[in-house]
């Protein structure tokens, strides 16, 4: 019977300049030493009457202290590799293939590496949100198909790939998604954390329904807040709108994006994504693949909101090089809130900045002005394109151009009578029948 190996021996072998085959006594183990001085343990055994080969893995260099738990694949000490060997056989006694066992593992393994939480995502953006990525690593997304593919796809690469984007999301525990989270509301607070969270349930429960294994880590009573708390009610007051609408006149696209939002009630994307050709003189089409409710909606735009527009400069209105809109909000919006408060602070060296405000608080601010100026409810609705609910939704298809037009001047009025006051010392004109002249 061949001599059974030791650790030291192993260690003191010297390799040749053929590879070698070493036996560990007669019980099928071997250790292989490569001409290069590698050291590795397979096990030999007969399969259907055929020598097989089942490689267990390398010879860890290491002392018995420091050497990890034994597994196939791994780094092994001398007792390791005996021990997976013995398991082996065990197993091949029952019929049990360790190599097509070994085969199937890898298998799996690539396979669970292949279905990073990434690739998952980005599979989803494609299929359910019209993602293309072209040669040159450009990404554009069909409206048609979700109207908020791309800040879904900006929200995961800022905010979710860096912390779990390579991970299997199989392997995805809970624990590691409450981690994401409380990061999310250390910087942002509640709110953001919960807008990430319904994008990764999404997600999730996508791939579920594709993948025969696959179970959520997610749970009911993640959320940060309750819906309640999520919607927001901020209007800009009237001393708020002038300073940003003063502010405005000297930031470029952006400040004429800020102003047209708020004369023309429309969302930031409606406004950012318009092209010329949606324009027919002052009457704006936004089209039903750019629209939330995927209907076509008209807008008579007031003399004020179209003065706002800048020079006509490739196909988008509001774009910074002609060729693509507007994009980076937060950037402009920075340095815009930035010369808000400075602006302040010319009038109240103390001035605090303008608080917690959003561009989309601009298109609330327009409908309250809307009341405001004695626009008609269902007027106003239409204005922002908000579909009327009950029967009078379903059969009422008038366009209400001349009422939304005049609405949209009314507003106008509304927003240049706050922004451009008349000086206090001017009675405003009676126009009762006990005036006489």
């Amino acid at each position: 019977m061949a001599k059974k190996l030791t650790d030291i021996a192993i260690r003191n072998m010297k390799p040749g300049p053929a590879r070698q085959e070493i036996p560990d006594g007669g019980n099928g183990l071997y250790l292989v030493l490569q001409p290069s001085g590698a050291r590795s343990f397979a096990l030999r055994f007969r399969r259907d009457g055929r020598p097989t080969k089942f490689t267990l893995g390398t010879w860890f260099v290491g002392s018995a202290q420091e050497a990890p738990e034994p597994k196939i694949g791994g780094a092994l000490m001398l007792a390791g590799a005996r021990k997976l060997a013995a398991e082996a056989m065990i197993q091949i006694g029952k019929g049990t293939d360790p190599v097509a066992s070994k085969r199937q593992a890898k298998e799996e393994r690539r396979a669970a590496k292949a279905n990073t939480f990434q690739a998952v995502a980005e599979e989803y953006l494609k299929r359910v949100c019209g993602m293309r990525i072209d040669a040159k690593g450009n990404v554009t997304f069909d409206h048609s198909k979700k109207r908020t593919g791309r800040e879904r796809h900006l929200m995961l690469k800022r905010l979710v790939y860096p912390m779990i984007g390579d991970r299997p999301i199989a392997e995805i525990r809970r624990r590691e998604i409450v981690h994401l989270l409380d990061g999310i509301e250390d910087r942002s607070g509640p709110v953001a954390p919960d807008r990430v969270l319904a994008l990764l349930s999404v997600i999730m429960t996508w791939h579920a329904k594709r993948d025969d294994s696959f179970a959520t880590p997610l749970v009911k009573g993640m959320a940060r807040t309750k819906p309640g708390e999520r919607s927001r009610d901020r209007k800009l007051a009237d001393h708020e709108i002038r300073v940003v609408w003063k502010v405005a006149e000297n930031q470029g696209t952006f400040g004429r994006l800020v102003r047209f939002i708020l004369l023309s009630t429309a969302r930031r994307t409606e406004a950012a994504g318009m092209v010329w050709a949606e324009l027919d003189g002052s009457d704006w089409t936004l089209p039903a693949s750019r629209n939330k409710t995927k209907t076509d909606l008209l807008r008579p735009l007031s003399a004020a909101a179209i003065a706002e527009l800048p020079e006509k400069m490739g196909g988008h209105v509001f774009s910074n090089d002609g060729k693509t809109k507007i994009s980076a909000y937060s950037k402009f919006k920075k340095r815009f809130d930035e010369a808000v408060l400075a602006e302040l602070r010319q009038q109240d060296p103390t001035a605090a900045p303008l608080k917690n405000w959003v561009l989309h608080d601009l298109r609330r601010t327009a409908r309250s002005l809307l009341s405001r100026a004695g626009v008609n409810a269902d007027h106003a609705e239409r204005c922002l394109g908000h579909v009327i609910g009950g029967v009078r939704g379903v059969y009422d298809r008038h366009e209400f151009y001349d009422e939304k037009k005049k609405a949209f001047e009314m507003l106008s009025a509304q927003i240049i009578a706050i922004v451009e006051p008349p000086p206090t010392n001017v009675l405003p004109f009676s126009t009762t029948a006990n005036n006489k002249g």
